[in-house]
């Protein structure tokens, strides 16, 4: 079979949206005609997804803080975690957190990591991260 036209047959029909929509049939649906509600993804689906998810968290990072690469592989992956949750624009809203973080403050930034309404918002992630943050060791469990 041509599963190169065959492809190209579906998008056809079915169209292509990079964003979530409800099909003809009420469905969530993306992607080439993907049935969110009754198919889902599967396990490899969404670890392709979050490598992506993760690299764009890195790229943001790259973009708006430079230096960020040169902290400890710990650090670094507090504050892939907190983009990914927050967002770049609003992870560059703890300005406080940022300039603690740039002068070598690991317990200055871990403070204004949870004197945050974000930190109230996520409860045992923040406590996880700002651990980390401070002691550069990540407790997984």
């Amino acid at each position: 079979m041509d599963i190169d036209a065959l492809k190209k047959q579906l998008i056809l029909h079915e169209g292509l949206k990079l964003t979530p929509y409800r099909c003809t049939a009420d469905k969530l649906t993306i992607g080439v005609g993907r049935n969110l509600d009754d198919v889902g993804i599967t396990q490899d689906e969404a670890e392709y997804l979050l490598d992506n998810d993760i690299l764009r968290c890195a790229d943001d990072l790259d973009r708006n803080m430079s230096w960020w690469r040169d902290l400890s592989e710990t650090r670094q992956r507090v504050l892939v975690d907190m983009v990914f949750n927050l967002g770049i624009s609003r992870f560059m809203k703890f300005q406080n957190m940022i300039d603690a973080l740039a002068n070598g403050n690991y317990a200055g930034a871990a403070a204004e990591m949870l004197d945050s309404r974000w930190a109230d918002q996520v409860g045992q992630r923040a406590m996880r991260l700002a651990n980390a943050m401070e002691f550069n060791e990540f407790d997984l469990t």
